[in-house]
Formats: C-alpha cells, structure tokens, sequence
C-alpha cells in the first residue's frame, strides 16, 4: 500500500505515527465543516451529549462551549483519538464537564435514554452497518432528542468517490440515503440541508 494511501486511510480508525499525524490535520481541517453543521440545531439547553466519532475531540470542546451547562461525552473507535481529545478537552475533563471514551458506535454501552442530542461529523462513512448504528444512536437518546449527521461529502461528488478506492470500507451516503435510514430506525423526523457552494451534507434527526 503506498504512502498516500496508508496516511488517508487513517481517518477510519488512526493509529501509530501516521494517525497521530492524520488526527493533527482532523480539528482544523474540519472546523468549517462542523461549524456549519452546528448552526443546524435548533435552540436547546442539553443537559448531556455525545459526539460519535469524535477524532481530535475538537468539535466535543465546541459543543461544551454552546452548552455551558452541558456534559459531553467524546466517543472513538480509535484510543489514539481517545487520547487526544482527551488532551484538547482536558480542562473540562478536570471540572467533571466532558468525559472521552473508547467505543464501538454498532454497540453502544450506555443506558437507553442517556443524551439529550448526539452528533456525528465525519464519521458515519466508515460504521459498520448505518441502520443497526443508528439503531444504536436511537436508543441511548432520550425521546425528544437530536442526531445531527454533517458530511464533507454528498456522496455524488468527485472527490468523494475518489476516496471511495483509496479508503477501505469507506462508503459515502446521499442525504436521502441518510434520511431513510434515519426513518427506519427511530426517528420520526428528519430533514436535510446542502451547502450552497461545497458538497457538504447536514442531517438532523429527533427522535
């Protein structure tokens, strides 16, 4: 496997030198992205979230600055990404603010009922199985409670497809694609939004 491909592969599930390197470029590359994506929630006051998938832990700090009276729990596959967004949320993490945690988004071990909302940015290309994921998700949120989805991709974009063939098990989703399997498994209502400008998707759902 070549170099370029080994480095973007990274973004499933970092690891050794070349995670550690992916996970450098994950807060700032996609800030933007997951910026926009937050002004698609509507006005709240969770007492408790989840960010799935949280990579760096950088969009985790950023709900805990939305929500000040929030606790956030960061969520990774990865414990390179464990560890690092344990290091960006550090200082909530000793306040009793934000918690992160390794964990498997096909099995997830809280309580049924546990968050208030759950986010997922990045991340949903790479689950094993999106219906019994977001089954999953269903279950640990309280009824009344949000998913927002936000992607890079549109799934009909170029570049997406590219990554596609370099990326294994990567599989990019159509916002209808993501809205159905939303339906079917939970949540009684959703709604898509698309970047003006770019192929970013952003998907919110309640349970």
């Amino acid at each position: 496997m070549g170099l370029f491909k080994r480095f973007f592969s990274q973004t499933r599930r970092p690891e050794g030198f070349l995670g550690k390197m992916m996970l450098g470029t994950m807060n700032s590359g996609h800030a933007k992205l997951a910026d926009w994506g937050l002004t698609h929630l509507p006005e709240m006051t969770p007492e408790r979230a989840v960010d799935l998938g949280c990579g760096g832990g950088r969009n985790a700090g950023k709900l805990l600055k939305m929500y000040p009276k929030a606790h956030v729990t960061a969520v990774d596959y990865s414990a390179l990404s464990v560890a690092k967004a344990k290091e960006y949320n550090k200082t909530m993490i000793a306040v009793g603010r934000c918690e992160a945690l390794q964990g498997d988004v096909s099995d997830l071990q809280f309580p049924a009922g546990a968050f208030d909302l759950a986010t997922a940015f990045e991340t949903v290309y790479f689950w094993p199985g999106l219906e019994n994921c977001f089954a999953q998700v269903a279950k640990v949120l309280k009824p009344g409670g949000h998913f927002l989805v936000c992607n890079e991709s549109d799934g009909t974009d170029p570049m997406s497809a590219r990554f596609e063939t370099i990326i294994d098990g990567m599989k990019n989703y159509t916002a209808e694609e993501l809205e159905a399997a939303l339906k079917a498994t939970g949540f009684s209502f959703v709604t898509s939004d698309h970047h003006p400008s770019k192929p970013w998707i952003a998907v919110l759902a309640r349970k």
